[in-house]
Formats: structure tokens, C-alpha cells, sequence
């Protein structure tokens, strides 16, 4: 099992669920993060600290975000490594965790 970064994530991109990743297992792309499969441990400190609940467990990704799972793992490294935060994006997609 792995955890996955869906594209709730996309023109979001809030990294406090890199910071607490104990195996460095997220990367950051241009506009969201992903999470590597094949390093992520599965100890779900990623998916509290998400604002805008886009992480999911693999078994329990919404039926409508199911093609996360392959996109995280085919894009994950193409892209560095993110261990620490950074302000997000808020893009036009973003969604705002205060409401």
C-alpha cells in the first residue's frame, strides 16, 4: 500500500504534508505533489496534515480520482524531492481548506 496525491492537489500544492514525510517519499511538480510509491512507508502523516484532504490510501482513493494512483506513480520521479514548505500556489483550481 502506498498513499496518493490526487489532483485535488493541483494549483494547491500545500507542502506541510511533505515536511512530516519520514522517508522523503513526496516530489514536487509545476503545479502539484506526488508521492512515490515504491519509498512511501505508509505511515499516514501526509494525509492529516493535507488541508484539503487530496491524500488518500491507495485501496481508498474516491472512484473519480482512481487514476491517481498510476499518475503518482509514473510522475513521481521525474520530479525533486520536497522535504520542506513552501507558501502554495493557491491557483485558479485551488481549493480554500478555510471554507
Amino acid at each position: 500500500m502506498a498513499y496518493v496525491v490526487t489532483e485535488l492537489c493541483v494549483d494547491c500544492k500545500y507542502t506541510s504534508c511533505a515536511a512530516v514525510c519520514p522517508v522523503e517519499a513526496f516530489h514536487e511538480g509545476p503545479d502539484t505533489l506526488y508521492i512515490d510509491p515504491d519509498t512511501c512507508i505508509d505511515c499516514n502523516a501526509c494525509q492529516y496534515e493535507c488541508p484539503i484532504d487530496a491524500i488518500f490510501p491507495d485501496y481508498d482513493v474516491p472512484d473519480k480520482h482512481k487514476e491517481s494512483i498510476a499518475v503518482n506513480q509514473s510522475e513521481a520521479t521525474k520530479f525533486p524531492v520536497i522535504v520542506n514548505t513552501k507558501p502554495p500556489l493557491k491557483g485558479a483550481k485551488c481549493i480554500d481548506p478555510s471554507k
